[in-house]
């Protein structure tokens, strides 16, 4: 650890003109043996990761580090990845920074010394691999190490929304289509509310109404009609809570 510790800290400063702190080479043991260190803004986190990174990426491949949003894993890989390319390691990002950037090659994002992405982008390409029959669309070959930034937010809130990939049904329905243009007529607080940490969203009196008026029954909750209920809580949820690429992706 010492002298691969000392080789990074060395190329950050001629590299990146940036020399690392103490408190930083401190953060760095700990993360390097998979404790929790906690660092106040502005204290470096990026150059604190990169320690532990390129020690780890030495091993080889399968080297996370995961962030809550595609604008940091792609500044980070972009900021501290000519360091990592001069020391002689490949470093990827998993996440397009832009809706219109060119797709994302995940065997050369995968077979990376050192990738940077999100967490849903992962957790995404995880499920995919565990459903893929072919080898050849398996792309995550093994975790060697993995740096969690802003862990309470990704292990404790983000975690409450689980990673769903869902398959095409038996039954072909059209009734997605169908509420979410009732879903998208509803005024918030008068038909629908959301909770204050924005996780929740349920319909009021007003919305239930509006809902039996608009689909011509007397009885939405009933059991003749739970799909078509199941349909507009998974509507409602999709236009006012979940966010696209943050808790699912369009495949």
């Amino acid at each position: 650890m010492p002298e691969a510790y000392a080789v990074m800290i060395e190329a950050n400063k001629r590299i990146l003109g940036l020399e690392l702190y103490d408190v930083q080479i401190l953060g760095a043991i700990v993360l390097f043996y998979g404790s929790v260190a906690e660092m106040k803004t502005g204290e470096g986190k990026t150059l604190t990761a990169t320690l532990s990174m390129y020690l780890r990426g030495l091993q080889g491949t399968g080297n996370f580090l995961i962030t809550t949003n595609e604008y940091l894993a792609g500044r980070d890989a972009e900021e501290v990845g000519k360091v990592y390319r001069w020391l002689g390691l490949s470093v990827a990002v998993g996440v397009k920074k832009y809706e219109f950037d060119k797709e994302i090659d995940k065997k050369v994002v995968y077979s990376s010394d050192i990738v940077y992405t999100t967490h849903s982008v992962l957790g995404f390409d995880y499920l995919l691999d565990n459903l893929s029959v072919e080898k050849e669309k398996q792309y995550i070959s093994k975790f060697n190490f993995v740096i969690i930034d802003e862990l309470d937010s990704i292990l404790l809130d983000m975690a409450q929304t689980p990673l769903i990939i869902s398959g095409a049904p038996k039954v072909q329905s059209n009734l997605h289509i169908i509420t979410d243009v009732f879903i998208k007529s509803l005024a918030f607080d008068i038909d629908y509310e959301i909770s204050e940490d924005k996780k929740s969203v349920w319909f009021l009196e007003e919305g239930i109404r509006k809902a039996q008026d608009y689909f011509g029954i007397t009885e939405i909750l009933g059991e003749s009609f739970k799909e078509l209920y199941r349909h507009l809580v998974l509507s409602l949820k999709a236009n006012y809570i979940f966010k696209n690429k943050r808790d699912y992706v369009m495949m």
